[in-house]
């Protein structure tokens, strides 16, 4: 290999039995950090998308120091992806004869590491919104204000009698 590429080594779980979203959410604290640190951060979170990322890291690892002999601590999380797999659809009965469809979805989980040296492939930085000079604006001026009309002031309210029952009397 040349000097100026990098050795990329990936680790892929296919059809893990979670939703993407929820495992995106865990996938985005370890991207960019060494191994021993993203280790640690799954470690301490509670979520159950850590136990499976972790089990992806860790193959990642493995396959770095068994394929590539390098070593797994100076190592860098380069990429850490979730992709949709496919939706595992069920029935549940319910009242009155109906049916109610479960979506049971999958996902495909990607973790590519990269020697410490190596660009992180990071998300690109949103666009910067050109500044614009403040300029101090003016305070409008009394007669410049739209003038409310005065409120007509309510005839003080008396309680409206009650009406009669109107009924037979037999």
């Amino acid at each position: 290999m040349a000097a100026a590429e990098q050795q990329e080594v990936r680790a892929v779980a296919k059809w893990v039995r979670m939703s993407p979203r929820k495992a995106r959410l865990v996938a985005e604290h370890i991207r960019g950090r060494s191994v021993p640190e993203a280790r640690t951060v799954l470690a301490f979170t509670p979520r159950a998308a850590a136990r499976e990322i972790e089990k992806v890291l860790r193959s990642a690892v493995a396959n770095a120091e068994a394929n590539h002999n390098l070593v797994g601590d100076d190592l860098v999380v380069s990429a850490a992806i979730v992709d949709e797999g496919p939706v595992l659809k069920r029935w549940r009965a319910r009242a009155r004869g109906r049916a109610v469809r479960i979506r049971k979805p999958t996902c495909h989980i990607t973790v590519t590491l990269a020697q410490l040296g190596a660009p992180v492939q990071a998300e690109p930085p949103a666009p910067a919104e050109p500044v614009e000079e403040e300029q101090p604006q003016e305070e409008p001026k009394a007669e410049e204000k739209p003038k409310r009309k005065p409120r007509a002031k309510k005839a003080a309210e008396k309680p409206k009698p009650k009406a009669k029952a109107s009924g037979r009397k037999s």
